[in-house]
This record gives C-alpha cells, structure tokens and sequence, in this order.
C-alpha cells in the first residue's frame, strides 16, 4: 500500500488538499497533511513533516510525498534523512503539482499501484488541460 504526505507552507493548505483528496478515495489511502509552521503561522517544519512521514510509513509499505514550494521540499528531503536508513528508500519525492497531482495519487494509490506506478501518474498531472485550447 501506498500512503500520502502533503506538504505545504499553509497548515489550512495542506488540510484541505488531504481532505479533497480523502474525499476522492473515502478513505481507502491514508494520507497525511504537514503544512506550516504550526497551525497559524506560514513555513515548513522539518519536525512536523518526519512526524507525518513516520505515521504514513506506519501504515503502507511506501510513501509518495507531495509538496508546495521550494522549502518545503528541502524541509521534506532533511526529514527524509532523519528516518532510520532503511526508511529513507520507501519515501518518494513527487515532481506533480500539490492539488491535482495529490487526487491523483490517491486515485492510483487506491487501487494498489505501487509507488513509483502513483509518483508516475501524479506527475503527468502537470499536463491535464483544464480549460479547451484556445479557452
């Protein structure tokens, strides 16, 4: 099984695409939201992204995290090495964008795709179209 880990520089950010795409899989993928600093204040923490990164890692046997912006990826990638070694391999960084790339993710991920099958799928979401050529 493959869990998510949002990452975000706004708590409120990251809970509401957990919840968009916890909405899509009812449930079937645990995912896990480590946005802000706390729950008021704008940034990324190392500490709360190992935390979501154990707890995901708890329940699946892989994890696909996704991310915002530049800082958080480099507060993804120091909780990353935090993890005990054998840990590190079953994390996997996401190229795709946060919203669309996360129900995506969930989608795959519910139906058993392994991780490098979800980070795949995700990523190709930067190329969806939302709007008509031309809209």
């Amino acid at each position: 099984m493959v869990a998510l880990v949002i990452v975000a520089h706004s708590a409120k950010l990251a809970e509401g695409v957990k919840e968009l795409a916890d909405q899509m899989v009812r449930g079937r993928v645990p995912i896990f939201a480590a946005g802000g600093l706390d729950e008021q204040t704008l940034g990324t923490s190392v500490e709360r992204i190992r935390q979501a990164l154990e707890a995901a890692l708890a329940q699946a046997d892989e994890v696909l995290v996704l991310m915002d912006l530049g800082s958080a990826v480099m507060g993804t990638q120091m909780a990353v090495e935090m993890l005990p070694p054998g840990d590190r391999g079953r994390v996997w960084l996401s190229q795709a964008p946060l919203v669309e790339g996360a129900i995506v993710a969930a989608v795959e991920a519910s139906i058993g795709k392994t991780a490098a099958e979800v980070a795949a799928s995700a990523a190709e979401a930067a190329r969806m179209p939302k709007v008509p050529r031309g809209g």
